[in-house]
């Protein structure tokens, strides 16, 4: 395979996974407002692009795109683990409030 191919198979694949991270964080935002139901799988994604990231590329352009790809899901995944906390969180607290009475009555 020519080198240019080669760089273009990369290149795409890198556009690829950003184009997923993307989804991904809208996947979160959907799951945390209750519209999804199921959690989005960023573990998998996690290991794709780990598994990519140990490839040896010498492109020192598609390099450092890959590098900014890799840190903007690091910043993202940072995001999403906070959002679960809270939403996690704000679920809990919810199910308190309906076992709890309303203030002001009485419980006999």
């Amino acid at each position: 395979m020519s080198i240019s191919k080669e760089n273009l198979e990369i290149k795409n694949r890198i556009f690829d996974l950003e184009r997923r991270i993307e989804d991904m964080h809208l996947n979160f935002q959907k799951y945390c407002q209750g519209i999804e139901t199921k959690l989005p799988d960023w573990e998998q994604l996690q290991r794709e692009l780990l598994q990519f990231s140990k490839r040896q590329i010498y492109d020192m352009v598609l390099s450092r795109h890959l590098d900014r790809v890799l840190y903007k899901f690091q910043n993202r995944k940072s995001i999403w683990l906070r959002w679960l906390e809270q939403y996690q969180n704000s679920a809990r607290t919810k199910g308190e409030d309906d076992t709890t009475p309303p203030f002001g009555t009485e419980v006999t």
